[in-house]
């Protein structure tokens, strides 16, 4: 008997966590973060406590109450018997939170399988944001423990696009699909029923389309049982968009103005980070980039298939922001954000404001208190290059960043290419699959695809279907 159970990434927007049983075999599909569920009842102020261990992330729903899947320290302090685990693996198609960061909180006896540039795009994640208790993926602090004490290393298995492995009664085979962030992967599942397919997240419209096009075309020959997809943008109207078009319109905004650049994007879309770089370089501009985004440089640059610059390459500046005393001082850095905000080419606020048509700053909305020490002239051109709002809080974000862009006199202009698969797209994709069974998640609007196929199954939280 084969099944799929739903635990997450239903009639919303990530949250992935899809628990795949063959016989006595048990696996996860991803084990993400849900920001609705996490948002319906937390905000900034009011989080769930680290000092309840798992007991606040199940009681409020956030996680499945399944025994024995999560660590020894979180069960204990929820005040939860202790199991043995009776998952065999999970496997994580990227290292987007809505599809990752849960599995901080899993039993150390279950192996991770993911991506070699995933584990390194993770590291970066991980030093960047040290002691939060949902990026312990790699390794994890047991609850309580002081500092200095060991971390406690998972077990991670890697892979590349192609290779294939057995865990239990299945074979699992992960193939390469364009993302807003590198190492992403599908999976196609031989079980012992038949091939079930694994979208993850993908385009066809990114930089590297081939890829998410080999993935269809073998999930195609396989003849699949089922297919779990997303629909992120099922409902959206069709646009024009690449990244060479941001590449080219915030090219043209740029070479128009001496004044002060912003660029918000997500540091993770490194294809987005290579744009910026590029659209730079093309002006006679430095890319400017924050001590914390001077990690995911750090990890990933050494990959020769990205393209990216190190953090000390001689087209990258370190924004040396204000930390505790606010004097600059070198005690005022850690680790090796001291080995950033020291080295030769980080500036400060005042530094960078003295040559504006220097620098491209790639600071965004979180880093806006920047903009009182670099007092930037009316004019000043802030790109939004990352979606738009969707839900209540980002609203009230975008509302901020108006003031603020408001009271310093600056351009805004939205410049951005999604990593999600137009509507059209998704839809020729599930077509062109054409499995058995269709199982539509992360997305608000399952039944859209309806239009494509009757072999829908509308999924329900918590439900198990066999297949």
């Amino acid at each position: 008997m084969t099944s799929l159970t739903f635990y997450g990434g239903v009639n919303e927007i990530g949250g992935n966590k899809i628990l795949l049983q063959d016989k006595d075999t048990k696996v996860f599909l991803d084990f993400g973060k849900g920001f609705t569920g996490l948002e319906k009842y937390f905000e900034e102020y009011l989080a769930p406590r680290s000092s309840n261990g798992i007991l606040d992330f199940i009681t409020m729903g956030l996680v499945p109450d399944i025994p024995g899947i999560y660590r020894d320290d979180l069960m204990f302090r929820a005040g939860r018997e202790l199991k043995e685990p009776e998952v065999d693996a999970v496997l994580i198609s990227h290292a987007h939170a809505d599809h990752v960061d849960y599995a901080s909180f899993l039993h150390r006896d279950i192996p991770l399988y993911m991506g070699q540039t995933t584990q390194n795009m993770i590291k970066a994640i991980q030093e960047r944001s040290s002691g939060a208790i949902d990026r312990e993926i790699l390794e994890f602090k047991l609850a309580g423990a002081k500092r200095g004490d060991p971390k406690i290393a998972r077990t991670v298995n890697t892979f590349r696009s192609g290779d294939k492995f057995k865990i239990g009664t299945l074979e699992i085979e992960p193939i390469h699909v364009d993302h807003s962030i590198p190492g992403a992967y599908g999976f196609i599942i031989h079980t012992s029923e038949g091939p079930v397919v694994y979208t993850g997240d993908l385009r066809r419209h990114g930089t590297k389309p081939q890829m998410t096009e080999e993935f269809i075309e073998k999930a195609k020959s396989v003849k699949p049982i089922a297919l779990i997809a997303e629909g992120t943008r099922i409902k959206d109207i069709p646009t024009n968009e690449n990244e060479q078009l941001v590449y080219d319109q915030s090219n043209e905004l740029i070479s128009k103005t001496k004044n002060l650049i912003f660029a918000d994007f997500n540091f993770k879309d490194v294809d987005r980070v290579r744009t910026f770089y590029n659209v730079a370089k093309a002006n006679g501009r430095k890319l400017v980039v924050k001590i914390k985004d001077c990690y995911f440089l750090k990890h990933l640059a050494s990959d020769p298939n990205l393209n990216l610059p190190n953090w000390d390459d001689e087209n990258i500046i370190v924004y040396k922001a204000k930390y505790r005393s606010g004097t600059y001082s070198d005690s005022d850095y850690y680790g090796d954000d001291r080995m950033f905000a020291t080295a030769p080419n980080a500036l400060t606020a005042a530094e960078i404001a003295a040559h504006p048509e220097k620098y491209l700053c790639a600071l965004g909305f979180f880093s806006f208190n920047a903009l009182i020490d670099m007092k930037p002239k009316s004019g000043a051109i802030y790109i939004h290059s990352a979606s738009e709002a969707y839900n209540e809080e980002q609203v009230l974000s975008t509302k901020r960043l108006k003031n603020w862009i408001d009271k310093f006199q600056m351009e805004h202009h939205q410049i951005h290419c999604s990593g999600h698969a137009k509507g059209e797209d998704l839809m020729s994709m599930v077509k062109e699959i054409d499995a058995k069974m269709l199982f539509p998640i992360h997305t608000e609007h399952p039944t859209e695809y309806v239009r494509v196929t009757n072999k829908i199954n509308i999924v329900e939280l918590n439900k198990k279907y066999e297949i």
